[in-house]
């Protein structure tokens, strides 16, 4: 420990205590000591965090457009990464202060909600870690997706009030405000940025982050007509556009409200760009597409193409050709899904409507696609539907692969079908626009921060920490993987872990869980692709057969749940509340106490999967076949030593090709043999034949459980036997693939047993998850994508 840094951390504590809170030390509030605390952090790397960004303005850089980043707490993070974590305890110790009980007042930055959020976080530590000049782009949500709470068990929405007491990890940036024009509206984007923090370096990344401001703050004259709430009306409008991620796009007002938010950031992004290059080129616009590349997360940020054309057309007197041919060598394209509800597409009124110059852009674009692939001998009907804009609608994917000069998808497996599949056409037109680049995951935080105990034994048994930047250094463990005391201390490490979630448990939700049983974890985003529902069944299947044989040798499990729905996703909010019912169920019966509990976490967020994925033994990786594109949570587990329990879908094919199939329970069919399993698939005949499965689809529709008359189960039964006019009965292939996930999941649950086989498989998982830090990743985005160089200050 630094005793100098130390001393720094106490003194500075001290002053921003009195300046900020006007307390001393002895009366401050746990949270004031934090306040003081981060605004400590702040001042060690602000010199750092200038001297980057200067570094950075002199080369190539790599900007990164995202509609979210689920950050997560930055406090306990910047410590690690910084080398600083044992002085500010010591600082805070001097002061009677216990440093987990500081880091625990921070709420989580509600900047995302899913694995697309946090990949967009963890490519951020990656880069600042590996000194790449990447800055990410985003919105400062005032109240992010939503706090979600169980009320009967039904999801219930709240607004998220992270930073209502303040959040000195984004600081303002009042002289780098931009005006962002709509048709109906203009507005201020206020920058607001945040230090990304890398390992071992100086480099301190930003992460920019946009929020509105009125034009004109509020009418006096209405006012003083007591015309109260007309007078701070255009206040409310500007304030919608951040105060919600993802705001329910199911009426119309919703989606207007939508590509206003996603206008807002690009618009504000690329104007902060502009400047900064003609800062340095004046307007000589012939270097912009040599000095910046642009990488689209998913196709939110698509309408930055139109938007960059116009400033250069409107600004900058370059023409369409030249504004066209730059557009198309600046900005390249993730696709992270092949469900079509994440293709974005547009009604023109709603351009029309907020922006029409843009809309009029498109058109061009549009006009010269079709030119373009007339000559290229396309058939009409093809250009038609490949058309950036068509029946009614300006098709966001579409524009982006058309412009941008690469299209990746985020795990092999994903990438073929892309090619194959979604995408096909575009891949048949520019193919060597196509290339895959599978997701990772920061072993700093998802290793290092939130499981100590296991990175100390790494360190130990590596002789160094070499490991936290270069994961590929874990293989060199493989020859102690039949060494019984290093599998002792790995099932040791993995109980504490139990132990420690088991309490935080306890202490959420008052439900006793025991570090001895099978921690059963699936924790993601709610839709029924990702299969919420036959982890559901099973355990109720699992359930009625204890009920029948009271003395079934069965090992004991807690099957853990967390998940939030999107608002208007009312299915998906059914199979919340039908999980929650078969809780209630089987947590209140004796017959099974000691033996199955079903525990479902409200509000997941960072935080909370930091707590869940180091206890796992089993990461629930169920969904569909060829639905998932890669995932991030399957990384997580297996980083911290978990078993996947899943499908051959996404990034669980490359890490079954990593630990060998025996390291792994796969079931189900195949992406590959999906669509002709699918030409003859009747799942009523799985209903009639298949063992115990009637008995438990009928609980939703007998009145076993109860959905509060709202006849949400009843959906759920008619949607899995007898589909609709819109789609096919169990579109998701749910029961087709119950009866062999029960059976590889019950062998699971009698492998456990044998505890010192079961170690060997976690160890290995461990020490072959180095493939799958995002740093590898972050390094194929530089070479193969953005063509960037480290930069280190």
């Amino acid at each position: 420990m630094n005793s100098k840094t130390s001393k720094f951390f106490k003194e500075a504590i001290a002053a921003h205590l009195a300046s900020t809170a006007g307390k001393s030390t002895k009366t401050a509030t746990t949270w004031e000591y934090w306040n003081a605390l981060a605004l400590s952090i702040n001042q060690t790397l602000a010199l750092d965090w200038e001297r980057t960004r200067e570094r950075y303005r002199e080369g190539r850089q790599q900007h990164y457009f995202s509609a979210e980043f689920l950050v997560g707490r930055s406090m306990l993070n910047n410590l690690v990464n910084l080398g600083v974590y044992e002085e500010a305890k010591a600082a805070l110790e001097e002061y009677g202060q216990n440093i987990d009980d500081i880091l625990e007042e921070e709420h989580d930055a509600a900047l995302g909600n899913g694995g697309l959020g946090r990949l967009a976080a963890c490519f951020l530590d990656s880069s600042a870690t590996l000194d790449y000049p990447v800055t990410g782009y985003g919105i400062l949500y005032r109240y992010g997706l939503f706090r979600q709470e169980f009320q009967d068990g039904f999801q219930r929405e709240f607004p998220d009030s992270w930073m209502e007491e303040g959040y000195p990890f984004v600081v303002p940036k009042r002289d780098d405000r931009v005006r962002i024009h709509y048709n109906d509206l203009d507005v201020y984007a206020v920058p607001y940025d945040m230090p990304i923090t890398g390992y071992g370096t100086k480099n301190v990344n930003t992460l920019r982050l946009w929020r509105p401001e009125p034009y004109e703050e509020f009418d006096f004259n209405l006012f003083n007509s007591q015309r109260f709430d007309d007078s701070v009306r255009e206040r409310n409008r500007v304030e919608d556009i951040c105060r919600v991620l993802y705001p329910n796009d199911s009426t119309y007002d919703g989606k207007v409200l939508r590509v206003r938010q996603q206008y807002f950031f690009v618009s504000a992004s690329l104007q902060n760009i502009f400047k900064e290059y003609c800062n340095r080129h004046g307007n000589d616009m012939s270097h912009f597409s040599e000095e910046h590349c642009i990488q689209m997360n998913d196709t939110h940020p698509v309408i930055a193409i139109p938007e960059l054309m116009r400033i250069l057309m409107s600004e900058h007197a370059c023409t369409f050709e030249q504004a066209f041919d730059i557009a198309k060598s600046c900005f390249a394209y993730t696709n992270h899904t092949i469900l079509t509800e994440a293709m974005e597409q547009w009604d023109i009124g709603i351009f029309q409507f907020l922006m029409p110059e843009i809309l009029k852009l498109i058109y061009r674009i549009d006009d010269r696609f079709r030119s373009d692939m007339a000559q290229r001998g396309l058939h009409g009907d093809l250009i038609n539907y490949l058309a950036p804009i068509g029946n009614g609608k300006v098709r966001m994917a579409w524009i982006a692969c058309y412009m941008a000069y690469s299209i990746n998808g985020v795990a092999a497996l994903h990438t073929e079908i892309l090619k194959s599949d979604t995408l096909k056409d575009w891949y048949k037109i520019f193919p060597e626009k196509f290339n895959n680049k599978t997701n990772g995951v920061t072993p700093r935080r998802w290793l290092r921060v939130c499981n100590p105990e296991l990175s100390k034994f790494l360190t130990e048994r590596l002789g160094s920490e070499e490991w936290i930047t270069d994961m590929q250094k874990l293989s060199q463990l493989a020859p102690l993987a039949d060494d019984p005391s290093v599998l002792k201390e790995i099932m040791a490490i993995k109980k504490e872990k139990k132990r420690q979630c088991a309490a935080y448990i306890a202490d959420r939700l008052g439900i006793e869980v025991s570090e001895n049983a099978i921690f059963d974890v699936q924790i993601k985003r709610l839709h029924e692709y990702k299969r919420q529902l036959l982890n559901a069944f099973y355990i109720l299947d699992l359930y009625f057969r204890i009920k029948d044989n009271p003395r079934l040798d069965v090992p004991p499990r807690v099957c853990i749940f967390a998940a939030k729905a999107a608002p208007g996703y009312a299915r998906a909010k059914a199979i919340i509340k039908f999980i929650n019912e078969i809780a209630r169920v089987i947590n209140q019966d004796p017959v099974t106490a000691g033996r199955l509990k079903v525990v479902f976490l409200p509000n997941y967020n960072v935080s909370q999967a930091m707590h869940l994925f180091p206890a796992a033994d089993i990461s629930e990786q169920i969904s569909t076949a060829g639905k998932e594109a890669s995932g991030t949570g399957n990384m997580k587990f297996m980083m911290n030593g978990a078993l996947t329990l899943g499908t051959m879908d996404g990034a669980n094919v490359e890490i079954v090709d990593a630990v060998g199939e025996e390291n792994a329970y796969i079931f189900g069919v195949r992406s590959e043999d999906m669509a002709a399993t699918r030409a003859y698939y009747n799942p009523q005949w799985q209903y009639e034949n298949i063992p115990g499965l009637k008995r438990v689809l009928d609980t939703l529709v007998n009145n076993f459980f109860d959905d509060g008359g709202t006849s949400m189960f009843k959906d759920l039964y008619d949607s899995l036997l007898r589909g609709s006019s819109w789609e096919p009965a169990d579109v998701y292939y749910v029961l087709g693939d119950f009866d062999h996930y029960r059976k590889v999941r019950d062998q699971m649950a009698e492998d456990y047993l044998d505890q010192n086989a079961w170690a060997r498989k976690s160890f290995i998982n461990i020490i072959n998850s180095g493939r799958f830090s995002s740093d590898r990743t972050i390094e194929d985005y530089a070479g193969d994508v953005w063509h960037i160089e480290a930069e280190k200050i």
